[in-house]
């Protein structure tokens, strides 16, 4: 992981008598505070951001426009207007809010809003396309509808454009936050290398797969938290501390995505059911499990080196990927993944500790944190 984000050496957890045991004890699921409201705050973001995120869509040739539009949910694959599902737009809200930081209003953080809601597009669009996933957000994905070529050059775009967005204020600090953000999406890009990789082998050790997941999930994240600050004149400590909590913020949301992955309600995350078990993901509670030892631990270590020389998984019954995730359940994998969700979190608002930031601007970060780790899809 990136020298400036860690935490300091951590061991992951220890397997005895087929029990992975957490580094840290035991807590309570965090609940979000009552003092901030954090659907507002989203919905600020949301409504901050896309008026300008669709401007920037605009610019797009034909028919790359009509196909990002359809991605972000603005249209239906008929081209007609529609309201669709969005996401969560934690990364905008995170990026307004933290233009707060620096005493600047948070329009200020618009431009950092949209160009890190771009990357994270583009990710989501080759990301679907190269796992092959056929829904998102309760729709056929881009490929689906509009063909793999198209999702590629929409995905390209939409990362050209976030340079764009950035680069076109024309400012030191713009300079700044894109070279940040341009990190941030090398790492990103790293991370899906390695989730693809990871696919293919038998093993993999938590290590690697927080490695994997703090490069995928912990790196956008990080530079959400901090590029609105970046943009309000933030010097490069605070920048760097509001990324530690952002990279954290991003393990645990990656700990619960890879709970929702498993174990998530399809009417809730608008995916298949046993989604990352069926594209067979080397997730947190995938490695943990295999990492536990003890009898469930080995049994499920050789159901899936089985998996992996089958040529007839695309046709397994919803009973047999049951018990795969009954087996990682047996072993610990869920458990250790939700107190790993819990450790991370706790890591997060701690990085906090080192910004000097007005009390609503800290309270809202740490709603956020909240909501990220109690979240159902």
């Amino acid at each position: 992981m990136p020298g400036r984000h860690a935490a300091g050496p951590r061991t992951p957890g220890t397997a005895t008598r087929g029990e992975t045991v957490p580094t840290v004890p035991p807590a309570s699921t965090p609940v979000p505070r009552a003092a901030v409201d954090v659907t507002a705050l989203l919905e600020r973001g949301r409504t901050l951001a896309t008026p300008v995120l669709r401007a920037a869509v605009d610019r797009l040739a034909s028919p790359m426009d009509t196909v990002a539009a359809y991605h972000f949910g603005w249209i239906d694959a008929a081209g007609n207007p529609a309201d669709g599902d969005g996401g969560k737009a934690v990364r905008p809200a995170l990026a307004v809010l933290s233009a707060e930081v620096t005493g600047a209003a948070p329009e200020v953080g618009v431009p950092g809003a949209v160009a890190v809601e771009l990357v994270h597009n583009f990710s989501l669009l080759h990301d679907d396309l190269m796992d092959g996933d056929e829904q998102r957000r309760h729709r056929d994905t881009v490929w689906k509808v509009h063909g793999p070529a198209q999702a590629i050059l929409v995905g390209d775009a939409l990362f050209a454009l976030a340079n764009e967005v950035l680069l076109e204020l024309g400012t030191v600090e713009a300079g700044r936050a894109t070279r940040r953000l341009t990190t941030a999406t090398r790492a990103l890009i790293d991370g899906q290398a390695q989730d693809i990789s990871y696919e293919h082998r038998d093993r993999v050790s938590v290590e690697e797969c927080l490695e994997m997941e703090g490069n995928k999930t912990g790196a956008l994240l990080a530079a959400s938290s901090s590029i609105g600050a970046v943009l309000g004149g933030a010097d490069d400590a605070t920048a760097d501390a509001l990324e530690k909590y952002g990279y954290h913020l991003g393990l645990a949301f990656q700990a619960v995505d890879d709970l929702l992955g498993i174990w998530g309600d399809p009417e809730a995350t608008g995916k298949q059911t046993w989604s990352d078990l069926r594209q067979r993901k080397k997730s947190l509670p995938v490695v943990a499990a295999l990492a536990a030892g003890g009898p469930a631990s080995e049994r499920l270590g050789e159901i899936l080196a089985a998996d992996a020389k089958s040529s007839d998984f695309e046709n397994f019954s919803e009973e047999e990927f049951a018990a795969r995730a009954a087996l990682i359940e047996e072993a610990g994998g869920r458990a250790w993944t939700a107190e790993e969700a819990r450790r991370q979190h706790t890591v997060a608002v701690e990085a906090l500790d080192a910004v000097d930031m007005p009390a609503r601007v800290r309270d809202s970060f740490t709603a956020l944190a909240d909501f990220v780790v109690v979240r159902k899809r």
